[in-house]
C-alpha cells in the first residue's frame, strides 16, 4: 500500500481511473501538449518529472499540488521522478515573480535540498520493491558540468529570442520598467528545457508536469526534445490553485502554511484546513485530499445539507494532517482543536498549549504581578482585546461570559500564578470565538 493511501489497496489500483480522467474530476487538470497523450498514457510505465523551487528548507502547501500529481501518476500505473533544482535555485525561476530572486549561495541551495527529499516521501511511493518505485535526481549534478560555449552553441540556438519574450514570466517584466528582469533569469527557461532533454536522454523521461505558470517553460523543454533528439514529449499541468473569494490560498495570519512541522506545528497546520471557507472545501477535498469520488460525494451532500455541522472540513482537516504528520499527531491536533472548542484545556500538554497560545492575540505581564493575590481579571481584561475599557470587562464578568482556561470566572476573580497553565501561559476566551492568551512575565 502506498504511504497514507487509505482507501487504496494495491490489489485495485488496476481499477482506478486512468490518470487524466482522475485529474479532470478533481478538477486538476489544465492543459496538455497533444491530442495523442491519452493513446500514450494507455501503456504503463511511462516517466514523468516534476519539478520543485529549493527556495526554502521546507515546502508549502502550495507546492504540494504538483506533488500530488505525482502521486497520481505513480497510482495511474506509471513512474514519477521529482526534480530538485539544485543547479537551476542558484539562477531562479521568474515565473510568477515582479522582481528580481536574490541569489542564494551553493550551500544554502544544497542544504534546502536535501532538507526538502523527505517531504515527498509522505506521498509518494520510493520504495524499491515497487515497479513504480519514484526517483529523485538533482539538477545540479548535470548543469554544474555544461560549459558556457556548449550551452549557447548546442541549446541555446534552439531558441528564439523572440518567442521567449512573449513568455508570460518574460513579458510581465519587461513590461514593469522599474524592474525588468537579468539574462539570469532570462535564461531559467533554458536550462528547464536542458533539464527535459536530460531525463529524456538518461530515463527515456517523456512527460512533465506542473502549473500553469510553467507551460511556456515545459513547451521549450518539448520543442527542443523535438530539434535535438527527434523526440516525442508531453506536458501537463494543473490549474493555480485559487480561493473562492479571490484570498491568497496557502497563507495564515502567521504567514505561509509550511508542510513540516518545524515551520508550522501540527496544530496550526490542522487548524488551518479545518477553518476552510464552505465555498472551498469541497474543491479542496478533490484536489488535496486522496479521497475516492463517492466518498467526496458524500462529504459535499453533508455540507450542503448540514453545514454547520462542517463535516467536510474535519475530514478536510485530518486527512492533510495525517498525510504530512502522521496518525499521532492528526489525533493531537484533532484533540486540541476539540478542547479550544469546549474550553477544556487543562489536560492538554505544555507544547499544545504553546502552539495555541502563539496563534493568538497575547499579554505579556510584568514579573511579579501574579504574586500574591494576583490581578483582578476586569483589570487584566481591559489590557486585552476581548474588553475595551475596566466598565466593559466588569460588565463582560458579571454577565458570566468569560472563561479562564475554559471555567467561568466570577465577577470578582483575579488571575494567580496558579492560573498559568504549565506555570507559563493563560487562555481567556469572552464568549465562543474570542480568544486572548496571557504570558507569565519572566
Amino acid at each position: 500500500m502506498l504511504p497514507n493511501a487509505r482507501g487504496f489497496p494495491r490489489s485495485t489500483l488496476r481499477q482506478m481511473l486512468g490518470f487524466l480522467d482522475e485529474l479532470a474530476w478533481r478538477g486538476l487538470l489544465h492543459q496538455t501538449t497533444a491530442e495523442t497523450l491519452p493513446a500514450y498514457l494507455a501503456t504503463p510505465g511511462r516517466i514523468a518529472y516534476a519539478g520543485f523551487d529549493p527556495t526554502a528548507d521546507s515546502l508549502t502547501v502550495g507546492n504540494y499540488v504538483p506533488m500530488k500529481l505525482l502521486a497520481h501518476w505513480q497510482r495511474a500505473g506509471h513512474c514519477p521522478v521529482v526534480l530538485m533544482g539544485g543547479g537551476t535555485g542558484l539562477i531562479g525561476d521568474p515565473s510568477g515573480k515582479s522582481a528580481e530572486r536574490q541569489l542564494m549561495t551553493p550551500d544554502l541551495v544544497a542544504h534546502n535540498v536535501s532538507r526538502q527529499r523527505a517531504i515527498f516521501e509522505r506521498v509518494i511511493d520510493f520504495s524499491q520493491q515497487s515497479e513504480r518505485a519514484a526517483k529523485v535526481v538533482d539538477n545540479r549534478e548535470w548543469l554544474r558540468t555544461l560549459g558556457y560555449l556548449d550551452v549557447l552553441r548546442d541549446v541555446g540556438k534552439h531558441f528564439s529570442v523572440n518567442q521567449m519574450i512573449m513568455r508570460d514570466s518574460v513579458k510581465s517584466r519587461l513590461e514593469e520598467r522599474e524592474q525588468g528582469i537579468s539574462y539570469t533569469e532570462f535564461s531559467y527557461m533554458i536550462l528547464q528545457a536542458y533539464d527535459f532533454l536530460h531525463l529524456f536522454r538518461t530515463m527515456g523521461c517523456t512527460v512533465q508536469l506542473g502549473g500553469a505558470d510553467q507551460w511556456g517553460n515545459i513547451v521549450s523543454g518539448i520543442d527542443l526534445i523535438r530539434r535535438i533528439e527527434q523526440g516525442e514529449a508531453y506536458g501537463i499541468t494543473n490549474p493555480l490553485v485559487t480561493k473562492a473569494d479571490g484570498g491568497k490560498f496557502g497563507k495564515s495570519e502567521k504567514g505561509s502554511v509550511w508542510l513540516t512541522a518545524d515551520r508550522t506545528s501540527p496544530f496550526r497546520f490542522h487548524q488551518y484546513w479545518l477553518n476552510t471557507a464552505d465555498a472551498d472545501v469541497v474543491r479542496f477535498l478533490k484536489w488535496f485530499t486522496f479521497l475516492p469520488q463517492d466518498r467526496i460525494a458524500e462529504l459535499e451532500r453533508a455540507a450542503a445539507e448540514r453545514p454547520q455541522e462542517r463535516e467536510a472540513q474535519r475530514v478536510l482537516a485530518n486527512e492533510m494532517t495525517e498525510i504530512f504528520h502522521g496518525v499521532t499527531e492528526r489525533s493531537n491536533a484533532e484533540a486540541a482543536g476539540r478542547a479550544l472548542y469546549s474550553g477544556e484545556l487543562a489536560a492538554l500538554d505544555a507544547r499544545t498549549i504553546g502552539e495555541i497560545a502563539e496563534d493568538l492575540p497575547c499579554t505579556v505581564l510584568e514579573p511579579g504581578e501574579l504574586g500574591g493575590e494576583g490581578i483582578l481579571l476586569a483589570d487584566l481584561l481591559a489590557r486585552t482585546t476581548l474588553a475595551a475599557s475596566k466598565r466593559e470587562a466588569r460588565d463582560f464578568l458579571q454577565a458570566g461570559a468569560v472563561l479562564v482556561n475554559g471555567t467561568k470566572a466570577a465577577a470578582d476573580a483575579r488571575l494567580t500564578a496558579r492560573d498559568m497553565l504549565h506555570g507559563h501561559v493563560a487562555l481567556l476566551r469572552r464568549g465562543k470565538k474570542n480568544w486572548h492568551a496571557i504570558r507569565a512575565g519572566v
